[in-house]
């Protein structure tokens, strides 16, 4: 899914991986720190398999429950490339568009969850629900 990502003038200062809970956690430079689910990571990559070269191109990302996080890999100093169970692995992740996935993440999760309903596709039920 498509997201505007501005400028958040912070650095992360840690990335952990918490391959039991199914979480990315990324702290910042300004005392933030977020929980990101490997699946609405996954769901919200800004690669351009799932949304396209331009708008209205997008492909609504489906079944990804269950999906994990095998490895991360860092782009320069600006960003992440998570490798997915699923294969995927084209993302790139800038901090930027992490402390927007993190600040955000109520109004976006609901947004996707949204757009699965009107879609008519149902979420199956996850390994990990504590984010659901």
């Amino acid at each position: 899914m498509r997201l505007t990502v501005k400028s958040s003038n912070t650095w992360p200062t840690e990335i952990k991986l918490h391959q039991v809970s199914s979480i990315l956690e990324v702290s910042f430079d300004d005392g933030s720190v977020y929980q990101l689910p490997y699946e609405y990571l996954r769901v919200y990559t800004p690669s351009a398999e799932a949304i396209g070269h331009a708008p209205g191109q997008e492909i609504l990302q489906v079944d990804k429950e269950d999906v994990t996080i095998k490895e991360i890999k860092p782009i320069g100093n600006y960003a992440i490339t998570p490798v997915f169970s699923d294969g995927h692995n084209s993302g790139i992740y800038t901090w930027d568009l992490l402390y927007k996935l993190g600040s955000e993440y109520q109004t976006l999760w609901s947004n996707y969850l949204n757009k699965l309903e009107a879609a008519g596709h149902k979420r199956k039920a996850s390994l990990n629900t504590r984010y659901n």
